[in-house]
């Protein structure tokens, strides 16, 4: 009898903390909605031409200028752009733009999701300059956007701009270093549902030196990987003009000591200055390369002590007209799907032991499979009745650009996702709130 009660007790005391313990875990139970944000594509400036590289007829799209949110679907593979800005949903798939000025140039970027922050390093603002930055707010409120310029003077002075619900905003990129040569921008929005997109044209008088489309990067990393740079042997009797440069930042406090690898066909090599080089922090930095390699493209591995941003700039010849490529860093290789409709671009892989499995979809929906295997570097050319190419395996460590070549230029994408999966959470109905 005298144990009877306090095992009683026990025996209670626990009941009631297990149901304490349920109806907590029910009441703070938890169900999200799962969604890709519609990506961004730049609009048609005057004197230019584009089209987006769709994987479907039945993408939705809508155009940024509407006033309405109606959207339709875009019916062809390949969309040409008039004017505006474009809105498309295209959920898994990543579409790329190509634009071009007839004769002159071309340039290929990739249409993306909202960002919290981008650099573009490229473009100058000297005086043969005719490059832009366009913002772009896709939100439905006006946007606040910083604008950090560095260039080879260091540091300039911050520029915040206003830009309208639904509007884009098209700057002289000589605006933010007026006569500086080399430039990198950070494009930071503190409201609103902003991408920016980099137009690089430079031209002397009459006079045509090319043009690109710069890609972004979200953030500055001491390790990057510009996997695809474009190459070009010399006609017969001519020499080489094509040249190629590496423009770098260490935007932080510190100066960045860094190491160029250069991946080709070749092997892996360090090129002679580029071991152990030391730049500035807050200036941009240019230096020549300069590899003998054999194939058509080639890779950079930078490694730094400090958080960094490159590209690289190649001139080159293209249908005997003078253009340049911006080569920029890809991240990390994943599970993606590209739409490359119309585009038939060269694909670089790069990376210690490369081993990628892909599928191709063809404009008339049947479906290849792909494996590229090597090491260091590898490049494959998908057939030009491709519209889609998907990364379903890839080991680690491996990134992936596209060189993209037309009557009009040469362009250069990475391979990246342009929209990341949004996760949100989905309000709970409890009575409690009406009857505390």
């Amino acid at each position: 009898m005298k144990l009877t009660r306090p095992i009683q007790f026990i025996t209670i005391f626990l009941i009631v903390f297990g149901l304490a313990n349920l109806v907590d875990a029910t009441t703070t139970s938890k169900t999200y909605t799962e969604s890709f944000p519609a990506v961004v594509c730049p609009p048609t400036l005057a004197g230019l031409s584009s089209q987006i590289s769709l994987s479907s007829t039945k993408t939705p799209f809508q155009r940024l200028q509407d006033q309405s949110s109606k959207t339709s679907a875009v019916k062809v593979l390949r969309l040409p752009v008039i004017a505006d800005s474009l809105l498309v949903s295209s959920e898994l798939t990543t579409p790329v733009v190509w634009q071009s000025r007839a004769g002159r140039w071309g340039g290929a970027a990739l249409c993306i999701g909202p960002v919290a922050s981008q650099w573009f390093v490229g473009a100058s603002a000297d005086v043969t300059t005719r490059g832009r930055l366009v913002v772009i707010n896709s939100g439905l409120s006006d946007s606040i956007v910083d604008i950090q310029a560095f260039s080879e003077n260091g540091k300039q002075q911050l520029q915040t701009i206003n830009v309208k619900a639904k509007n884009y905003s098209v700057i002289p990129v000589d605006t933010f270093a007026p006569g500086d040569k080399a430039l990198a921008l950070l494009v930071e929005p503190q409201s609103g549902r902003v991408n920016s997109f980099m137009i690089d044209e430079q031209g002397q008088g009459l006079r045509n030196l090319g043009g690109d489309l710069v890609n972004s990067t979200n953030i500055a990393s001491k390790s990057l990987v510009i996997p695809a740079i474009p190459t070009q042997k010399p006609v017969r009797g001519q020499t080489n003009t094509q040249g190629h440069v590496i423009r770098v930042l260490a935007p932080g406090q510190v100066d960045a000591d860094l190491t160029v690898e250069v991946l080709s066909a070749n092997g892996v090599f360090i090129p002679v200055g580029l071991n152990s080089r030391l730049i500035a922090a807050g200036r941009v930095t240019e230096f020549k390369l300069e590899p003998e390699v054999s194939s058509e493209a080639f890779a950079v591995r930078i490694t730094a002590t400090e958080p960094i941003v490159a590209a690289v700039k190649s001139r080159i010849s293209a249908s005997g007209k003078s253009d340049f490529v911006w080569s920029t860093p890809s991240p990390e290789l994943n599970t993606l799907t590209m739409a490359i409709t119309g585009l038939s671009p060269l694909i670089v892989f790069a990376g210690d032991q490369i081993n990628v499995s892909i599928n191709l979809t063809l404009v008339n929906g049947k479906t290849v499979t792909k494996s590229v295997v090597g090491n260091d570097i590898a490049t494959w050319r998908p057939p030009s009745s491709a519209r889609s190419i998907t990364i379903t395996k890839v080991n680690k460590g491996i990134h992936a650009g596209a060189i993209v070549t037309s009557v009009n230029g040469i362009g250069y994408f990475p391979f990246a996702i342009g929209s990341e999966l949004a996760k949100i959470e989905i309000p709970d109905s409890n009575i409690q709130v009406l009857n505390p």
